[in-house]
């Protein structure tokens, strides 16, 4: 074969792989029949990320008392501050978490973490390699993903995936591929709730005659290559292959009606020019999808890392311009107050999201939604650029096993803070305590959702006291 018929080969290839890739509900299967069994309690996951880290002045600051990010106090006896006084109501239903990260990420700038937050892979610094491994919720998917017509939404206030350390998704599949997120509302709610033409049944029977034909031609190209570039289309072929199974899923949920739900409340044309109504539009999107049992698995990154992006925009909800630039400005007076505004802004969406689950009845089974949902909320920074002791919130899955209303204050007073004045960023400064591998807390997660494993990345256990 001369390159010329290499070249024809390669690009009849790639447009069989385009159709494949542009089908509608690739990810779904029709649940296995229970007979006259009452179904079990559907086991859900949602995933949050905010970028630039939050509030940390130091204890002999003023501010401490009022903005500190993390409460005072530990075990079941602690405070919130003006940063997480939203929360108040739903206190009962999650824990607070300090002195967890990533181990291989701790040294590096907290601005490169959001990639590696669901991997705990190695992505940030000077690598020149960048590779990242399946991130929390796919590993869920692979275990429910094919239970629900969608295997999992993934969302973001920017869209699509972002660049290498400047991801615009949490998600990430099984080679370590960003998953792009969705951030159009519209779009979104189409995907889980309006049928599709009447020409669906052609497209996927179109798809798979191009799936064959790529496969064909993938099996007659195999052997021109070298070894390298064999293992370069082996790892395609897989993703060939994931589709195969995607377009039989598809078949599959065809005649299988919609959820029908009430739109009327619902703004689906918002941007982040409305910054306040995007967000609760886009939290309840996914309460949405959880409710009709669209899918169980979810993940929204509400912001990239950085200040790049529509996502920046979001502090225009509570009267400043952009929200990265809150962060760099704690120096200033009332520094910290205002970056803590915009954390109570966000923990105040949360906390609406989550008092709607607790409010929701269960709708096919017992106890209320939150009830049957695992909620983590947080960030891969903390201090200014600081890629340690991680802001988290751990909320809901009572039915799962969980006893909420407590902060595990594994970090103590063992925190690094304070303003940035120009020289020295705390994340170059050496650890003033150990932090425990935030990985430990997916093993505990994964467990209670059902998930028969011991290990995800560089775990070492598990979160006792949950």
């Amino acid at each position: 074969m001369n390159l010329h018929d290499l070249q024809i080969g390669r690009r009849r290839f790639l447009r069989g792989s385009g159709i494949a890739l542009a089908l509608p509900m690739l990810t779904s299967l029709v649940r296995p029949s229970l007979g006259d069994e009452a179904p079990p309690n559907p086991k859900r996951l949602g995933c949050f990320y905010f970028p630039d880290g939050v509030p940390m002045p130091l204890p002999e600051d003023p501010a401490y008392q009022e903005w500190a990010w993390f409460p005072h106090g530990g075990g079941t006896e602690f405070n919130f501050t003006n940063c997480m006084k939203p929360l108040e109501p739903v206190k009962s239903e999650l824990t607070v978490l300090s002195g967890f990260s990533h181990p291989l990420s701790r040294s590096v700038h907290g601005h490169n973490n959001a990639d590696q937050f669901l991997t705990a892979a190695k992505v940030g610094g000077g690598d020149r390699e960048y590779k990242n491994t399946i991130s929390l919720d796919q590993e869920y998917v692979k275990h429910v993903g094919d239970e629900t017509r969608i295997a999992s939404l993934v969302m973001s206030t920017d869209g699509g995936a972002g660049t290498a350390r400047g991801s615009h998704t949490l998600s990430f599949d099984r080679h370590g591929r960003p998953i792009p997120a969705e951030h159009r509302p519209k779009q979104i709610f189409d995907m889980l709730f309006v049928k599709t033409d009447g020409n669906s049944a052609r497209r996927l029977a179109q798809s798979q005659s191009a799936l064959d034909e790529m496969l064909a031609d993938a099996r007659a190209l195999r052997q021109q290559l070298s070894k390298s570039d064999r293992l370069n289309l082996d790892e395609y072929l897989d993703s060939v292959r994931q589709a195969e199974i995607k377009v039989e899923k598809a078949k599959r949920w065809l005649n299988i009606p919609l959820p029908s739900v009430e739109r009327d409340s619902l703004n689906l044309e918002l941007t982040t020019d409305e910054p306040r109504e995007y967000l609760q539009t886009m939290f309840e999107l996914m309460f949405l999808a959880f409710k009709t049992d669209t899918t169980r698995v979810a993940t929204y990154q509400i912001g990239r890392e950085n200040g790049v992006g529509r996502s920046d925009h979001l502090a225009r909800a509570v009267g400043f311009n952009l929200a990265h630039q809150l962060s760099h400005e704690t120096k200033n007076p009332d520094g910290w107050k205002n970056f803590g505004i915009y954390c109570q802004f966000l923990n105040e969406e949360f906390g609406r999201f989550l008092g709607r689950l607790k409010e929701t009845p269960e709708p096919a089974g017992t106890g209320t939604m939150l009830d049957n949902t695992i909620l983590l909320f947080g960030s891969a920074s903390s201090a200014f650029h600081l890629s340690r002791n991680y802001p988290l919130i751990l909320a809901g899955g009572k039915h799962m096993g969980f006893k909420h209303g407590q902060y595990i204050n594994h970090a103590g007073m063992n925190f690094q803070g304070g303003p940035w004045l120009g020289k020295r960023e705390p994340w170059q400064d050496e650890a003033k305590g150990e932090d425990l591998p935030l990985a430990n807390l997916f093993v505990t997660m994964l467990q209670r959702l059902g998930v028969e494993t011991d290990s995800f990345a560089d775990s070492t256990g598990i979160v006792k006291h949950l």
